[in-house]
């Protein structure tokens, strides 16, 4: 495997952290060898490198190894042929353009959330990953971890346990990228230990103002929000759809399904802290269920304490959001959030950026995915981007 970006969320699953629930995290593991680890600044990228190479020095009983390579571009970690996959947590402006140029390279991915910043960038992920096809893991895991809550609640919400489903209360709603329209201080001088132009990449090629933060072009909820919209999107199945409507309510988005089902991105008001973590609150004819990676708690109570049945909805499930990733590129069967999966849960994201941004409601078609007949959104479908960084 090859790491790309490894700050503190890649860093975390190159070593262990608190999202990743392996002891050591990849590099612990002895079914996976880290050839690579790359960031755009050397302050990361070198203790890195020094890290992976002392493991496997102690592991061989050796005083040193020169086990793994540190680059500076990425591109060098998908030129080579020996790294079947690569673990993308740079910043999200990349996201997407490193998936696709990875799976051209034939690597398989395991993505960080959000997929993409734009629904146009997420179509073409899911349309690399199909045509070379390779093995794609969203880095939503809320659907594997924390207990297994989440999937406990889509379940049940499935199965009718709170009556026809109506309402979800969500505790995050959209989010989109934004370029500057100017730099937002005066020049500074670029840190040695830092590729500002790599940094920028697919963003405008603006001069360095001290800011080099991984959120630096996040609009609303982008970091975060594909965490609750992709548990949404399981509970109401819709895997492969998305909403038909979209609106923008105490300023805030939300959206309505084909199914009546309306999302609102604020917390449900007899619900105000669970969900914070990651989570939502269901609403039925015959009572509720929040859950967040904490707690999941239902009204009446008693929804949540009887057990599945064996007749109700059982969801797919697994030991690990990282088992999983590593079992389907070794059999090469789907992963729990796929690239469709995951183009789905990142475009409902990126809608809600859409119509907060424009301030009005709108129209979707989710099978041809579009706006009808309303250029103005459409045109938010896409971002303009800097050469050679384009799909």
């Amino acid at each position: 495997m090859g790491f790309i970006g490894v700050g503190g969320q890649g860093g975390g699953h190159l070593f262990g952290g608190a999202w990743t629930y392996v002891a050591g995290g990849f590099l612990g593991r002895s079914d996976v060898q880290v050839l690579a680890v790359c960031d755009v600044r050397r302050s990361r990228r070198d203790p890195a490198r020094e890290r992976v190479d002392a493991h496997y020095a102690s592991r061989l009983g050796r005083e040193s190894a020169r086990a793994c390579a540190g680059e500076v571009d990425f591109r060098a970690v998908l030129a080579r042929d020996d790294i079947d996959a690569v673990l993308i947590a740079s910043p999200a402006h990349w996201h997407a353009v490193m998936a696709v140029m990875a799976v051209r390279a034939g690597k398989d991915v395991y993505c960080e959330k959000p997929t993409a910043c734009t629904v146009r960038e997420s179509q073409a992920v899911r349309a690399a990953v199909r045509r070379h096809g390779r093995i794609y893991q969203a880095g939503t895991q809320q659907r594997s971890e924390y207990g297994g809550k989440f999937r406990l609640a889509c379940e049940l919400v499935r199965s009718g346990r709170i009556g026809t489903l109506k309402e979800v209360w969500c505790h995050r709603d959209g989010g989109a990228v934004a370029w500057p329209r100017r730099p937002a201080g005066p020049p500074k001088p670029v840190p040695d230990d830092l590729d500002w132009d790599l940094f920028l990449g697919p963003a405008p090629a603006i001069p360095f103002d001290g800011n080099a933060g991984a959120h630096r072009f996040d609009l609303g909820e982008l970091n975060w929000g594909q965490h609750h919209t992709d548990i949404i999107q399981w509970a109401c199945d819709a895997d492969s759809t998305g909403p038909v409507e979209l609106f923008v309510e105490e300023g805030r988005s939300g959206f309505r399904y084909a199914s009546g089902v309306v999302v609102r991105g604020r917390p449900h008001p007899d619900e105000p802290t669970v969900g914070g973590e990651g989570g939502a609150c269901f609403v039925g004819t015959e009572g509720r269920i929040a859950v967040d990676r904490n707690v999941i708690v239902s009204s009446p109570g008693s929804i949540v304490r009887e057990p599945l049945r064996p007749d109700e909805v059982h969801l797919p499930r697994n030991d690990g959001h990282a088992d999983e990733f590593l079992r389907c590129v070794r059999t090469r069967r789907r992963t729990i959030c796929d690239e469709n999966v995951a183009h789905r849960s990142a475009s409902v994201l990126l809608l809600g950026g859409i119509v907060k941004q424009l301030g009005r409601s709108l129209r979707w078609d989710p099978v041809a995915e579009t706006f009808p007949g309303d250029d103005e959104a459409n045109r938010l479908l896409s971002i303009a981007t800097r050469a050679p960084w384009r799909l």
